[in-house]
Formats: structure tokens, C-alpha cells, sequence
């Protein structure tokens, strides 16, 4: 009997996927996760045993654990014939078939998101067509797959976009309109522009409704795909030539992430260059912070901002609340961030007896109506993206996205009267503990968000 389980992994929101025979208790799984305990558990849960380790390429946004789980499993790795890597790999040219007893993925090569991109088309004994597709980043619900990510080493986003143009109209739309559609991301993922939250579809739905899918020239298709592409985290390059090499396994970067350091091992390491990254709640962050910690919490997208505002090389000492180290330091791994020297232990206790933390002053959304009414030379800098800011915002607001984090930290105004804000509460505390590395001015930063100027009926600007 057919199997196809899929793990999704919100915080990058990342889908991988466990294909199988439960009848010959044998099983592949797709695009994994680094921490490839979920599929270990899944397996025995299942009474399989996973034979095959799939990427549908080298991804950008995460670092995949095909080498952990054939490291685990003994499974052999596959990718699409067109992939070069430094690892041992048995390629999978389009059109070749894996046999998992009775049920077989069948490699369907769709160049242009990358141009080793390969989609997985699962059939069981039953269905004369394929069941599923599993896409990858070639096709999303809503969306394809951004071309733009590789142009960094010569590889043009108009040459790409016009192969993913062959891949999708030529192959991928020639489905029935029954296959089921399993994407490599939902929304809130940047390997495309307006995914769906929605984690599985159907390609005649998708024929219906993605804008990349109707009928137009290729000419028409590269213009609309290439148009409008956000910036890519600047972690993506590394984690793409990261995933094409051998490297150290997450088991053994985690022993030396979870390290207890003192507070004084821990300054010794930020004197000769570590980051202190805090990773607290962010109202506790705001109420006192070692000098020169950088924060980035746990509560949100946390392992793709760290890799937004720190380079990848930058080694680590974590300020976590007690309990959530390894929670962060597996987070971090899963986007190849392993220079991590340890972690500050009982960090409440040991930030607690310091008397040089720093503090970000807070408002509330009325307080600062009322500021901005009483004050002519009060500067509000909204830290959200360009769409966000532009859908609306507060008036007189001057607007520095944190994904460009060193234009930022040049240009926010905040020697004089200011307010940083972004939308929830979060990415301005970011941006907040990025600028104190370079003044002592005092930091003020918006409670809630402009969700929160919103909810207490005060004016928008468009």
C-alpha cells in the first residue's frame, strides 16, 4: 500500500516527504531536514525501512540531511543527472524510476529554478497515471520557483526562467488535472514571490489559478517570473554550495553547541570576535541586554533572520532562555550556522548580577500618536519590506527594510527622537539590537507593530 507522509517544517516552511511500500516495508524520503529524527521515527511508526534519500536539488534555503539520514539509514542518495556534487550520488536521469516494492518515484527533469531541479512523480499499482508529483521548488500552489538565485556564479535569472517556462508548460502542465501536488515551501518561504499557505494541491486546480501557469509566450513568462523578486537572504549562496559538499554531520556541531560557558568565557569569545546572540523573548531582551548582543528570538522565523543579519561564518555564543539551547542550536544548523562556541548558562542568573546591560525604551501605539502630535522632529523608521510599507503606514514614516540590515544600520536616524517599528513587534527589535552596535543613543521601538497602531484606529497612510 502506497505511503506519502509530509513533514513540514514551519519555521522555514520547508516540506520533505516519506514515499513508500508498506506491503515490502521499504520507503524513500525527499527533500530532508537536517535533526532526520522525524523520519527515523516516522519509518519505525510505519514498520519501513528507508532505502533512498532524494533532493530535488541543491536547495538554498536550508541545509538538506541527506548526509545525515544516509549516515543513519544507509540509504543511497539520488539526485537528477544533471547535478554535480562533491559527495557519492546515484544519478537519476528524466524519465528513470526507483522501485520501492510496488510503488515507484519516477525522476522528471524540469530545469530552472536551479538546472539540476528534478520533480518525483509517485505511482502505486492501482493508478495507470501518476498520483502525486512532488515538485520541489520548480512549482508551488500559487506560485514557481524564483530563477534569480544563481546568478551570483554566471547563470542569468532570463536563461533559467525560460527553461522553467519548458519545465512547467512542457512537462509538469502535460499531468491530468488529478495529480495531487506536493511543493517544497508554502508561504512565508523566499524561493518564490506569492506561494499559498495551502501544503498540497492538485495541478488542474493550479491550471486554473497560478498566474505562472497560464497560457502566454515564453517571452511574456520570463518577464512576469523574473519581475519583482525580493532579495535573497544572504545565507542562501552558502547553504546552495554548502548542500553540494561533505560536511560535518548536525550530531557533531551540536556537541560543541551546547557548550555551558560562563559569562566570562562568554565575553573572552565576543573580545575575540563570537556574536552574542540572544534569542529571549523580546520583551525581555528590550529590558536588558549584554553591549553588543545582537537579537534575533526564538518566537519567530528565526533561523532565516539570523541568516539575514549574520554572515555565515560568524561564530556564535547563544543567550537563550534555560532549556532552548539546543532548540536554537539545532535551528541554526538546519540553515549550516555551526560555528557555534556554546552558550551562556543560566542566562537569567548570569545577565541578572551584571550592571552595564543596555535597555530599548518601548511605546505603546497611543503613545506614539501622542508623541507625534506634541512633536515636530520625532523620525518613525519602519523597518518592514517595501510592500508591506507601501500597502500602508504611518504617516511621515521613513522606511529602512531590515533585509538590506547594513543600509539600515548606516542610514536609521535615531540620534536624534525616533521609533523603529516593523509589523508584529519582532524584526524591529532586530534591527533595534543591530544599530546599538553602533551608537549609544538611546533605542525606542513600538510594542505590537503597526498590527498594533492598526487595531487602535489610528490614521493609516497610503
Amino acid at each position: 500500500m502506497l505511503i506519502l507522509e509530509q513533514h513540514y517544517l514551519t519555521c522555514l516552511s520547508q516540506a520533505s516527504y516519506l514515499v513508500g511500500d508498506s506491503d515490502a516495508g521499504v520507503a524513500a524520503v525527499v527533500d530532508p531536514r537536517r535533526d532526520v529524527g522525524v523520519y527515523l521515527e516516522a519509518a519505525e511508526r510505519l514498520g519501513v525501512e528507508i532505502k533512498h534519500v532524494l533532493l530535488t536539488h541543491f536547495h538554498a534555503d536550508f541545509l538538506a540531511g541527506h548526509l545525515e539520514l544516509a549516515a543513519a539509514t544507509g540509504a543511497k542518495l539520488h539526485l537528477g543527472a544533471a547535478a554535480v556534487a562533491e559527495f557519492d550520488f546515484d544519478p537519476l536521469a528524466d524519465g528513470e524510476s526507483l522501485e520501492l516494492g510496488e510503488v515507484s518515484i519516477t525522476a522528471m527533469a524540469t530545469p530552472g529554478h536551479t538546472p539540476e531541479s528534478t520533480c518525483y512523480l509517485v505511482r502505486s499499482p492501482r493508478d495507470a497515471e501518476p498520483h502525486a508529483v512532488l515538485s520541489g521548488d520548480t512549482l508551488f500552489i500559487g506560485d514557481v520557483g524564483r530563477p534569480d538565485l544563481m546568478s551570483s556564479v554566471g547563470v542569468t535569472a532570463e536563461d533559467l526562467a525560460g527553461s522553467l517556462y519548458d519545465s512547467v508548460h512542457g512537462k509538469l502542465l502535460a499531468l491530468p488535472d488529478e495529480t495531487v501536488l506536493y511543493p517544497g515551501h508554502g508561504a512565508g518561504s523566499a524561493c518564490g514571490k506569492s506561494l499559498s499557505s495551502a501544503l498540497s494541491c492538485t495541478i488542474g486546480a493550479q491550471r486554473a489559478t497560478n498566474y505562472a501557469l497560464q497560457e502566454m509566450s515564453k517571452e511574456a513568462f520570463v518577464a512576469v517570473v523574473t519581475a519583482g523578486q525580493k532579495p535573497a537572504p544572504a545565507y542562501f549562496g552558502h547553504d546552495a554550495a554548502l548542500n553540494k559538499r561533505e560536511h560535518a554531520l548536525l550530531d557533531e556541531t551540536l556537541e560543541r553547541a551546547l557548550t555551558p560557558l560562563s559569562m566570562e568565557a562568554a565575553l573572552e569569545a565576543q573580545a575575540e570576535g563570537a556574536v552574542l546572540l540572544d534569542t529571549r523573548d523580546g520583551a525581555d531582551f528590550a529590558a536588558g541586554f549584554l553591549p553588543g548582543a545582537v537579537f534575533v528570538g526564538l518566537s519567530g522565523r528565526f533561523a532565516s533572520w539570523v541568516g539575514t543579519v549574520l554572515a555565515p561564518e560568524t561564530e556564535i555564543v547563544l543567550i537563550c532562555d534555560p532549556g532552548m539551547e539546543r532548540e536554537a542550536a539545532t535551528r541554526l544548523g538546519r540553515i549550516g550556522y555551526d560555528q557555534v562556541r556554546g552558550f551562556l548558562e543560566d542566562a537569567p542568573l548570569a545577565m541578572a548580577e551584571r550592571s552595564d546591560l543596555r535597555q530599548i525604551q518601548r511605546v505603546t501605539a497611543q503613545e506614539l500618536a501622542e508623541l507625534l502630535a506634541a512633536e515636530d522632529e520625532l523620525a518613525v523608521i519602519d523597518v518592514r519590506g517595501e510592500g508591506e510599507f507601501e500597502s500602508g503606514r504611518i504617516a511621515g514614516a521613513g522606511n529602512l527594510p531590515l533585509q538590506r540590515s547594513e543600509e539600515l544600520v548606516l542610514e536609521a536616524p535615531v540620534e536624534g527622537r525616533h521609533v523603529l517599528h516593523c509589523q508584529g513587534g519582532y524584526r524591529s527589535l532586530i534591527a533595534a539590537s543591530l544599530i546599538a552596535q553602533r551608537t549609544g543613543a538611546p533605542l525606542t521601538d513600538l510594542i505590537g507593530g503597526f498590527e498594533a497602531w492598526e487595531e487602535a484606529g489610528l490614521e493609516i497612510a497610503h
